[in-house]
């Protein structure tokens, strides 16, 4: 295949002049250093990367409108459609080229690069492609391929909606990227977060690339800061490339208002990066580009290290012009955002009409698909691994050493010191990981101030005695989306993310979106091998009464316990101790997500390291024990403990035999909601042992009361064996006691439900003035 030849085109697939010219230099290139025997080597590969293109755009508008295919390209007739077509097709049809042309540079590179796509909602040109190129998981695998029965199924399945007798989808395609998408690392249904993640994904020697949604662009803007985080030293090749169709839903993205290409360029420009524009509608553009962004930032960072140039380097950012659901009809519509055409082909024989249209003008013949197909299947000649195998798609790191908790176990102390002062010591202990560490604001504040000076904010122009460094590995900035987007790129190192608890709801659409796509995974028989992240929420509900109601806010435990909690990990340490314990659980752990409710001020120290070891590996502990008690008290919390235990002192002066335990993590005590949950929580007999069925008992925890029931059913009997005291969502300008008294959770409150239970009087056990206080008459004087 020569130059001309090439450029000639295939169907749909044309090549501009720009591309052409750019294309000739790079035959040149990869000819002179050895990659390619001969520039017709180069033009063989980017001509089946034509007709690859054609063909999965052609597979795509099939997933979407039929049920079966015909290779030989005959009009599809009537019942060969679905009644019920859907799919992003517009977005898929313009992802398709992207992804062949990432192929494409993976094949004239000889290197095998990992793939995030933003817009996981185009992932059936995902699916078309790995079809193809056989570049499937295991589970499609012999169920999926390039022949008419292997694309038929593919089609037949896609928004099929089967369901198995468990309740899960029962074919390995859905509407997103999935655990079955062959080399996906994230499921893309949140738009933003592949952009404020990408950056921190691959090792150095390792090499990405992002597809990126313009909508997306809007949505999250902490993507542009990406540029001020890529330091060779911790950082793989990154290329990150903008589809730039124009649409969204209903209307056009703000980019192509504000004026489209040029306007983001300059806007790039600006912000640091290194724009290059290119044709999106041709897979050799993309592979070019993908080249082309890798040498120019090999080349910049070289400057870096050769004391020539400082960081930040400009990244170079890839903005592919496109017209939306280009290649088919109704392109460049709202329509062709799902369904382009005016009507169903099954019954619109118009519709009909149209569709066979477009289909023809993508169709590639059988035998030339096979010709093509071969170009892209040279990885073991290549001596490279296939797409779905790369490192990216597989992280599995070495465990961490996890060094022992040297937690204080008497007196008062800060839960965060403990924290902070043992997971110094951990980054000591591993010094060949790649740490990130999601700071949103105010670390010293929060009693991080070791790991603080320890790893530093990463900044381009430290300032002098300050905490800061061209490579540290604090990366922080007034986004909790981008921060959280940090840690959690981050799978082959090592995590923590830190913020105040009302402010860590904005990371949760990125949290939710980590945590569903690692449970799939593990339905999927291929459970991830990251090690768990932990997030740390201070500065919480209970101690942050100065910064008014808005600081004032448990949610995030909540719905994060709403998740699958054998990979939503949800945790109220009581003490430093149990703090530290938890912390080293969750690194102790593969493929979760890890919240640790904690405080920063100092409370009592309850547990020592053995009992903090082991109340962290049931999920909850007995604080004081009575083998005769009448009634339990239950806290979820450091502050609820100190409450519990103050209730629990007066009603034994009243002559009252109680117990005192605690839960530090509600999700080990659920009923189970499936298979993968139950090897997770405890036991029936576990539970008995430290929650007796027959003691009537009074819960008191961090969040608010409702969700909490809701988790731990196991331990109610019912409204007149339990009652139960949270946040009730009241709160302001107010300290601690005064955040305890305004939510009913103070002791006196609790000794008041212990009385109700036990049928005593309330006498038998509040003074009058403490009677009054918790009676609402009286301000909270005499409770303090």
């Amino acid at each position: 295949m020569n130059f001309d030849q090439w450029k000639s085109g295939y169907g749909v697939i044309q090549h501009a002049p720009e591309t052409c010219v750019r294309v000739l230099r790079l035959a040149e290139q990869l000819a002179a250093r050895g990659l390619a025997r001969d520039q017709e080597e180069v033009f063989a590969v980017l001509a089946a990367a034509d007709r690859l293109a054609s063909a999965t755009m052609w597979t795509v508008v099939h997933m979407t409108y039929a049920e079966r295919v015909d290779l030989s390209g005959a009009p599809l007739p009537a019942d060969a459609f679905k009644l019920a077509p859907e799919g992003h097709t517009g977005g898929a049809l313009n992802v398709a080229p992207a992804y062949i042309g990432y192929l494409a540079a993976n094949a004239l590179s000889g290197a095998t690069r990992g793939w995030i796509l933003g817009q996981g909602h185009c992932v059936a040109a995902i699916e078309a492609a790995n079809a193809l190129v056989d570049n499937l998981s295991p589970a499609q695998q012999g169920r999926y391929g390039p022949d008419d029965a292997g694309l038929s199924r593919l089609c037949a399945d896609f928004y099929s909606y089967a369901i198995g007798p468990d309740g899960r989808p029962s074919v390995p395609v859905g509407s997103h990227v999935n655990a079955y998408t062959a080399g996906g690392v994230s499921e893309g249904g949140y738009l933003g977060f592949a952009e404020v993640q990408y950056v921190h994904m691959p090792l150095p020697g390792e090499r990405l690339v992002a597809i990126l949604s313009d909508g997306a662009f809007e949505e999250q803007r902490g993507s542009d800061w990406s540029e001020r985080w890529w330091r060779a030293e911790d950082c793989g090749l990154v290329a990150p490339m903008m589809v730039l169709n124009g649409r969204r839903i209903e209307q056009r993205t703000e980019v192509a208002q504000d004026g489209g290409a040029a306007w983001l360029s300059r806007h790039l420009d600006v912000n640091g990066f290194d724009p290059i524009i290119i044709d999106g509608r041709d897979p050799a553009a993309y592979a070019w580009a993908i080249l082309e962004a890798e040498e120019r930032l090999g080349l910049a960072s070289a400057e870096v290290a050769a004391g020539r140039a400082t960081y930040p380097v400009r990244l170079p950012f890839v903005i592919a012009t496109t017209v939306k659901g280009y290649g088919f009809p109704g392109a460049g519509s709202n329509a062709a955002h799902n369904l382009p055409l005016s009507a169903i082909p099954r019954t619109d024989e118009v519709a009909r009409a149209a569709f066979n249209a477009g289909a023809a003008a993508l169709h590639v013949s059988a035998d030339t698909l096979a010709v093509s197909r071969r170009a892209f299947l040279q990885h073991e000649a290549q001596g490279r691994p296939k797409e779905r195998d790369s490192a990216l798609a597989h992280r599995n790191p070495p465990a961490p050493t996890l060094p022992a908790s040297d937690a204080p176990s008497q007196g008062n102390a800060s839960a965060m010191a403990a924290m902070d002062a043992w997971f110094t010591e951990f980054v000591r202990a591993n010094p060949g990981s790649r740490f990130r560490i999601g700071n949103p604001d105010e670390l010293r504040s929060n009693q991080m101030g070791g790991t603080l000076d320890l790893l530093k904010h990463r900044v381009n122009r430290p300032e002098a005695g300050a905490p800061e460094s061209v490579t540290g590995a604090v990366i922080t900035a007034l986004n909790e989306e981008a921060v959280i987007g940090a840690a959690l790129g981050n799978k082959g190192g090592l995590n923590l993310a830190v913020s105040y608890e009302a402010f860590a709801v904005k990371m949760l659409g990125a949290l939710r979106q980590d945590i569903i796509f690692a449970r799939q995974q593990t339905e999927a028989g291929a459970p991830p091998q990251w090690i768990g992240v932990p997030l740390i929420a201070t500065s919480h509900t209970w101690e942050n009464g100065k910064n008014q109601q808005s600081h004032q806010d448990p949610t995030i435990g909540e719905a994060l316990l709403g998740e699958m909690s054998d990979v939503s990990r949800v945790m109220f340490p009581v003490d430093a101790a149990t703090a530290v314990e938890a912390l080293r659980a969750i690194y102790a752990d593969r493929g979760v997500v890890g919240c640790i409710v904690a405080p920063k001020r100092s409370t009592p120290c309850v547990l020592g390291p053995v009992e903090a070891q082991a109340a962290v590996t049931l999920g909850a502990a007995v604080v004081e024990a009575d083998e005769q008690a009448e009634l339990q008290l239950v806290a979820v919390g450091a502050y609820q403990l100190i409450e519990a235990r103050r209730a629990a002192e007066r009603l034994r002066a009243s002559g009252k035999r109680v117990s005192v335990g605690c839960i530090l993590e509600p999700g080990r005590l659920r009923s189970p909601r499936d298979e993968f949950e139950a090897r997770f929580v405890l036991t029936d007999s576990a539970i008995e042992a430290l929650f007796p069925p027959d003691l009537p008992r009074v819960l008191v925890t961090h969040t608010r009361p409702e969700p909490l029931l809701g988790v731990l059913r196991r331990l109610d009997g019912g409204p007149k064996r339990l009652r139960a005291h949270g946040y009730i969502s009241r709160g302001g300008t107010l300290d601690a006691p005064g955040m305890l008294f305004a939510n009913r959770c103070t002791w006196a409150h609790l000794a008041a439900s212990a009385a109700e239970l036990l049928g005593i009087p309330l006498e038998a056990i509040l003074q009058p003035a403490e009677q009054e206080a918790v009676l609402g008459r009286a301000p909270p004087t005499a409770l303090r």
